[in-house]
């Protein structure tokens, strides 16, 4: 019984860690994407 307490207290800050680095690879993804929709709003208007 200890052990499986052992085993979820283990778990538990692993999931975090991994949401975190998740995030962080996809930050640099979103960045490009939110450029990509400035720029192609900006291309959809005719300010001239």
């Amino acid at each position: 019984m200890s052990e499986s307490s052992w085993e979820s207290r283990l778990e538990l800050p692993a999931a975090p860690a991994r949401l975190r680095q998740q995030i962080a690879e996809l930050v640099p993804y979103a960045a490009l994407a939110l450029i990509a929709a400035v720029i192609f709003g900006t291309l959809s208007t005719h300010p001239f």
